[in-house]
């Protein structure tokens, strides 16, 4: 199963959770803000990316990180929001 994770990186502020659980897939930008490794950059500023079940439970661990709630996954298939 795919999943898309989203990151409202505006509205990120920089805490480094995200990164310090899951480095594989997230790094602290020169901004001070998190990114997610090898994302799409939207329009509105927010960072997305599909990743598979192999990839799930540590972007999962780094929403869960998040104290701002900025990192969202969704389930590719039928679009139902994780977190």
């Amino acid at each position: 199963m795919a999943y898309k994770i989203e990151h409202d990186r505006p509205n990120c502020i920089g805490c480094g959770a995200c990164a310090a659980v899951c480095p594989k897939h997230w790094v602290m930008g020169e901004d001070g803000k998190s990114d997610i490794v090898a994302s799409k950059m939207r329009d509105d500023g927010w960072e997305e990316l599909e990743v598979e079940d192999s990839e799930f439970d540590c972007n999962m661990e780094a929403a869960k990180s998040c104290p701002v709630n900025v990192i969202h996954l969704t389930k590719k298939d039928s679009g139902e929001k994780l977190i």
